[in-house]
């Protein structure tokens, strides 16, 4: 079931993803094809844009290995 995010004055697609779902780049393709037009609207979304998060967006891993400078 996909879930619906609606953005704040000031808002990024990436950073609602990570605010509000916790997702990290790799989701933005999945809730672009979900939300044709989207991509129109510019980088930073007017505020009250309703936009849909797929289960597949949420499906796609949100952390990356930690990497250590000395290893």
């Amino acid at each position: 079931m996909a879930d619906t995010v609606t953005a704040r004055q000031g808002d990024t697609l990436d950073l609602i993803l990570h605010r509000d779902r916790g997702l990290g780049p790799e989701a933005i393709g999945t809730v672009l094809a979900a939300n044709p037009g989207l991509a129109a609207l510019g980088a930073v979304l007017p505020a009250g844009t309703a936009i849909i998060i797929p289960d597949a967006a949420a499906a796609a891993p949100a952390t990356r290995p930690l990497l250590q400078i000395w290893d």
